[in-house]
């Protein structure tokens, strides 16, 4: 935990300490900690969002700077701030440039067969793809892992990690081979279900631990992705089939897609934290985020 976030721990923990520990009052209170931790833990994408929609906003057409590109070197900016201040760790950090890497593969080949399409400036471009794209997956991971530390994330009945592998690995391939073959996606997700239907997250908020079964907690994280990418598509970084000539909100059958998405995301941060039981029945550890980290 860097000192920065260490100070705000700090700050906050003793202004709530003042703060009712029983009845109505204190469920009020749970609730505000856990919105500031949700915020602090999407820091990155946060900052990316407004950066984009500040440059759909205000940039100006005739810079010498191409908007893309404007917006590729402030994803850069934000990344090295992250890193300085050790808002994330080397060890986050890995999985947050493999998010990079997944989602910029992915990124060329979706708009190659037109799935989506980018704006033609800039020349911080591969194949097509700005590289800001890859950034925007890299929030995702980096809200994973930060989320998971924040919140001291433990699990009862976790799958075997080789499962999810490979079914994150078949649902990744599905992205790429349902353009030309079946599409396996119900099919995918009715595994999804099956895999992770026993699983049951415990998370700290302040006071209390609370749990929630790990698929509802999947489904309301990509609510949130798809919100953040209806105002991503409204200003202009990228367009679905249907808003070139004019934007309208992006399909809620994307959710699907984002929900796939959020199983490969997840084993991608067991790399990193390892899905560990609760220390004591009904809760997760001692509440420092020292979560099971790999060396």
């Amino acid at each position: 935990m860097s000192d920065i976030e260490k100070g705000l721990e700090s700050r906050w923990r003793r202004i709530l300490a003042t703060t009712p520990s029983r009845g109505p009052a204190s469920w009020a209170v749970e609730f505000v900690a856990f919105v500031l931790k949700q915020a602090w833990a999407c820091v990155f994408g946060a900052a990316m969002l407004a950066v984009i929609f500040a440059a759909r906003l205000w940039y100006p057409d005739d810079a010498a700077l191409a908007r893309n590109d404007a917006i590729t070197l402030a994803a850069v900016a934000i990344q090295i701030v992250m890193v300085a201040t050790r808002l994330e760790t080397w060890r986050e950090l890995r999985v947050v440039v493999l998010f990079h890497i997944v989602g910029t593969a992915m990124e060329v080949f979706k708009t190659d067969v037109g799935s989506w399409t980018y704006g033609a400036d800039g020349i911080l471009r591969i194949a097509g793809v700005p590289l800001f794209s890859g950034f925007m997956y890299a929030a995702v991971g980096s809200y994973l892992v930060r989320v998971y530390r924040l919140f001291d994330l433990r699990f009862t009945r976790y799958p075997r990690v080789w499962v999810t592998a490979v079914l994150a690995g078949a649902i990744y391939l599905n992205f790429f081979t349902h353009h030309v073959i079946w599409d396996l996606r119900w099919v995918l997700l009715a595994a999804v279900a099956v895999v992770f239907a026993r699983t049951t997250m415990y998370f700290r908020v302040f006071r209390r631990v609370l749990r929630m079964p790990v698929l509802v907690a999947f489904l309301l994280v990509a609510v949130f992705i798809w919100l953040a990418e209806n105002i991503a598509t409204w200003s202009q970084a990228w367009a679905y089939p249907g808003q070139e000539d004019g934007w309208e909100p992006v399909s809620i059958a994307k959710l699907g897609s984002w929900l796939l998405l959020m199983i490969i995301s997840v084993v991608l941060v067991t790399w990193v934290y390892r899905p560990g039981p609760p220390d004591v029945a009904g809760g997760p550890g001692d509440g420092t985020g020292a979560a099971r980290a790999r060396g």
